[in-house]
């Protein structure tokens, strides 16, 4: 390990990086559905147990499965991250009273990369959770699209209506969509209930900085330039764009010396720099 190339390790250390969290958005989902089994009140106490052992006895053998199966860890089909989330909230609306509906994207929507749709997923989860703690909603609908540039989630209910997103259970939510960079509109109507709108950017945002924008780049050079400055390696930049990892390498060497700079971690402070 201690021969490879730097640059070879931080590629591993950010696909290990990868690699933990989604591993921790699996273990979120075992434990938001135990703790739905166990604290339904539709089961007395041996059958919580027994079907929360089950529960974990099922998420134990998915584990092994996906451990043995090569996945693509950078980008994910929309109806297939779709497809995912329903699959998540199955046992948290199983032994409850919610009735959840689902709405699903076209198939013909644009790839999520990795991290928009392990964020949007958690996103729903905690809307969805929050609900089950009020207990007023009877029925919540669920509904993902794609313009092409943004994913966009739709999220109505027919509770009291008297949700805000300064609420404490929605702020998760609030703080999730502003970290992505990208809108939550909630609309709440007493004794109707309360429709969310989010919209979550697919692309890295556009520089601002003036010495990025007067840089001499091509269009393609702008776009290795944005997923540079949003923390890409070679790896995720290829894939995020249909080319080979050679053709990311002569791209990223002409964007550093074209902006001036010998390292990206020179690049981002530049950037940095000019946003202030």
């Amino acid at each position: 390990m201690n021969d490879l190339p730097a640059r070879a390790l931080r590629e591993l250390h950010a696909e290990h990086g990868r690699e933990l969290a989604e591993q921790a958005d699996r273990s979120a989902v075992v434990l938001e559905s135990l703790l739905a089994i166990l604290r339904s009140g539709r089961l007395d106490d041996r059958a919580a147990r027994t079907t929360a052992i089950d529960a974990a006895a099922t998420a134990l053998v998915s584990a092994r499965q996906r451990g043995e199966e090569q996945r693509n860890a950078h980008l994910e089909p929309v109806v297939g991250a779709f497809a995912r989330l329903t699959q998540d909230l199955r046992p948290l609306v199983r032994y409850g009273e919610l009735d959840l509906q689902f709405v699903e994207p076209p198939p013909t929507g644009r790839a999520l990369p990795g991290g928009v749709a392990r964020a949007a997923r958690s996103i729903v989860r905690t809307a969805v959770l929050a609900q089950l703690g009020e207990g007023d909603a009877k029925r919540m609908r669920v509904q993902w699209d794609c313009d092409g540039s943004n994913l966009l989630i739709g999220i109505r209910d027919d509770g009291k209506g008297s949700l805000t997103r300064h609420d404490d259970a929605l702020r998760p939510i609030a703080e999730h969509v502003a970290a992505l960079e990208g809108e939550m509109e909630l609309d709440s109507t007493a004794g109707w209930g309360s429709a969310m709108s989010i919209t979550i950017p697919l692309d890295p945002p556009t520089p601002t900085d003036p010495a990025v924008e007067d840089a001499p780049l091509s269009q393609r050079e702008r776009e290795v330039l944005a997923l540079l400055l949003a923390g890409e390696r070679n790896k995720a930049i290829a894939d995020d764009l249909g080319v080979s990892a050679n053709t990311v390498k002569f791209h990223v060497s002409n964007v550093l010396r074209k902006m001036g700079v010998a390292s990206r971690a020179e690049l981002i402070a530049l950037e940095r720099t000019g946003r202030r």
